[in-house]
């Protein structure tokens, strides 16, 4: 059975809870569903050696080509039975994971048992009846809270009920105790903090935090970040074990564990929580941790795998790739690097493929409208005329594709179609007012776009073609003509990364060829290139693959500035500056070594401003489309002059000022004063 047949024949079966990515059933219940799915099960069970004794439930994804076997040992004797086992098959990848609640204190349970029996079940009715009466006391309303044991109590006690031995009763003729969490005292861990933290900020830049997603906060400290969520009017909801600890577990869109993990000092701790987490997730689980190297760790007392802080707190210090290893290890999943110590691990894969696909995509500038070259046909000249704004509004969706959009791409296609008859027609008729080659280099942008996306989804695990998303489907068809064509290229360019006369060359080429940038030399061999960050997207196709997979181990440029291609050794160095943007003389605060062939990060901070060193050659790395550009062209040539050099050496502030001093001159942002004049 292949992954298409079996989300047909998941379509088919018409008995079972239904839910919009899933459907579950009872083993009872199979003699009801298409006979393929009825044999296949088994199949799978015994060839996993889970005995039939071990599963009660069959959860059938009905997007992706798994399953999973679920075990409610008290399915026929608690209402609301636990989940004691969930063993999920992935049979695209030939894998399972096997996750255990046995002694879990907030596991998973049911409802809405009949659902998953067949009608004629002896005890279909009775539970019907369970369902009847949790539906007139409004147990359902918030289904958030509902999926876990102690946020089920939660909610029944909020109706006045309780549960004992599986039946409601009235709360005040009960003195069933409180479920309670249990505490740790790392409550000094709990910073209190007046913006987003580091991981949130990612999620808004991102756009999650756009309100179409529900977000919960676990380990969420004092609830800083809560508290701003809901002010916009955001679903967010939080646990912690010392602040909110009678909070329930909920399921969330987005979960995040932010710098939880480090503080936790037990690795099997750890996991635990990680896997919890991911539990809840939905779309997207994000986690992050401190990171730190060997100079900081020596400060320290030594303790189990981290160390004892001065303020007596544990602390494990990950590197990047350690704290990447960790949680792929943990949870079976790949990690995305978005930020040095937050990763991204997508539960949802089609936004997965999605977001990474979206990660180096650029877009198509539209430049100018070409006059329209005299035609014969007055009737399709005409027709432009009355409907300029709307083939206009084509235009810019084809560039923005590189291709004619498909129907559900271009929002105004019904309009289209009654105009002219469809999106094909369009774009003919167009192309004899708009400029054919803006379309030709939109569509060689988007190719190579895809390559880098595809070559870069090599370091991860990928989901085959019938699972990506449909607009890159058409992409492929359109660019590639079928997958094998587009994985095969993308593989050969991910290899021509490893070509160091390739890359030479291509070096010496970009630094001819972009708006700016700097090539080192090294004995008188080309060494290094180094250029801005805003540039990338200009660079050839291999360069832009290069940098990509040092980025894999690191994420985002957010507070980088210049990047360094190293052209012999692997490496990528990414420089980050105190007021690049604002100031003539930029302060260096952090440089990052990423080691490609040893999947390795070293970071680099300069703590003590006045020692950090000045980037005296901002001029080399940008053009006129920097605001400051001409204020610093006009600086730097001052500079030299004043300190008397032919080209640019490292220096920090304080000899910056012992070389202007003798000559009476100070700073102060892009210009020259005389320490004698007011």
């Amino acid at each position: 059975m292949n992954a298409e047949q079996f989300k047909a024949l998941v379509k088919e079966t018409k008995i079972g809870k239904r839910l919009p990515d899933a459907i579950y059933l009872h083993k009872t219940a199979l003699v009801e569903a298409p006979s393929e799915i009825a044999k296949f099960i088994p199949i799978v069970a015994n060839a996993l050696k889970v005995d039939a004794n071990e599963w009660d439930i069959v959860k059938l994804f009905k997007s992706d080509f798994k399953l999973s076997l679920l075990s409610y040992p008290e399915f026929f004797s608690d209402p609301y039975p636990a989940l004691k086992q969930s063993v999920t098959v992935d049979l695209s990848k030939l894998a399972h994971r096997v996750t255990n609640y046995e002694n879990h204190e907030n596991p998973p349970i049911l409802h809405r048992k009949e659902t998953m029996l067949c009608a004629n079940h002896p005890n279909y009715n009775d539970y019907q009846q369970v369902t009847e009466q949790a539906e007139q006391l409004r147990f359902y309303e918030n289904p958030r809270m509902i999926g876990f044991k102690n946020g089920w109590r939660k909610e029944i006690n909020k109706k006045g009920y309780d549960l004992v031995d599986g039946n409601l009763i009235k709360l005040e003729e009960t003195t069933h105790p409180q479920v309670k969490e249990n505490k740790i005292d790392r409550h000094k861990t709990a910073l209190v903090r007046h913006d987003l933290s580091a991981p949130m900020k990612t999620l808004v830049k991102h756009g999650f935090l756009n309100g179409d997603y529900t977000v919960f906060d676990y380990g969420c400290g004092r609830g800083d970040d809560l508290r701003e969520l809901e002010a916009h009017g955001i679903d967010a909801l939080g646990w912690d074990p010392v602040y909110n600890p009678e909070a329930d577990k909920v399921t969330s869109n987005i979960v995040n564990v932010g710098f939880v993990i480090n503080v936790i000092e037990d690795r099997a701790e750890r996991i635990h929580v990680l896997q919890d987490a991911w539990l809840l997730t939905e779309s997207v689980l994000v986690v992050s941790a401190m990171l730190g190297n060997e100079s900081i760790v020596s400060q320290f007392q030594p303790y189990k795998d981290g160390v004892i802080t001065s303020r007596n707190t544990f602390q494990k210090y990950f590197t990047q790739s350690e704290l990447k290893a960790f949680i792929e290890s943990a949870l079976d999943e790949a990690a995305t690097a978005i930020a040095p110590g937050i990763f991204y691990i997508f539960k949802s894969k089609e936004l997965e493929q999605h977001f990474l696909q979206n990660r180096h995509k650029r877009a198509y500038k539209w430049q100018h409208i070409t006059a329209p070259d005299p035609v014969n046909e007055n009737q399709a000249r005409i027709l432009f005329a009355q409907n300029e704004k709307l083939f206009e509004s084509f235009w810019i969706c084809c560039l923005s594709l590189g291709r004619c959009p498909a129907n559900d791409e271009f929002e105004q296609s019904d309009k289209i179609k009654e105009v002219v008859g469809s999106n094909k027609k369009a774009l003919q008729l167009v192309l004899k007012w708009y400029n054919e080659e803006e379309l030709a280099l939109a569509e060689q942008m988007r190719k190579e776009d895809i390559l880098l996306y595809f070559a870069l989804a090599q370091f991860e695990k990928r989901k085959p073609y019938t699972q990506q998303p449909e607009d890159l489907k058409r992409d492929i068809k359109a660019f590639f003509d079928n997958y094998k064509v587009v994985q095969n290229q993308a593989t050969e360019l991910l290899y021509e990364i490893a070509n160091v006369e390739l890359i030479n060359q291509l070096c010496l080429d970009a630094n001819n060829t972009l708006p700016a940038s700097k090539l080192d030399y090294e004995k008188g061999l080309p060494h290094a290139l180094t250029l801005h960050k805003d540039f990338i997207p200009q660079l050839p196709l291999v360069l832009r693959v290069y940098i990509g997979a040092a980025l894999q181990m690191f994420g985002y440029l957010d507070d980088i500035q210049l990047v360094k291609i190293h052209i012999k050794s692997g490496k990528v160095t990414l420089l980050g500056f105190e007021g690049f943007d604002t100031t003539p003389l930029p302060q260096l605060k952090e440089r990052v070594k990423i080691k490609m062939a040893e999947q390795d990060v070293d970071f680099f901070d300069y703590i003590i401003e006045e020692k950090r060193t000045l980037l005296l050659d901002k001029i080399k790395y940008i053009d006129e489309t920097f605001d400051d550009y001409k204020k610093q062209k006009a600086f730097n040539k001052r500079l030299l002059k004043e300190l008397e050099l032919t080209e640019m050496k490292q220096l920090n502030k304080i000899q910056i000022e012992s070389l202007l001093n003798p000559k009476a001159l100070s700073l102060k942002g892009y210009r020259f004063y005389h320490s004698n004049k007011k």
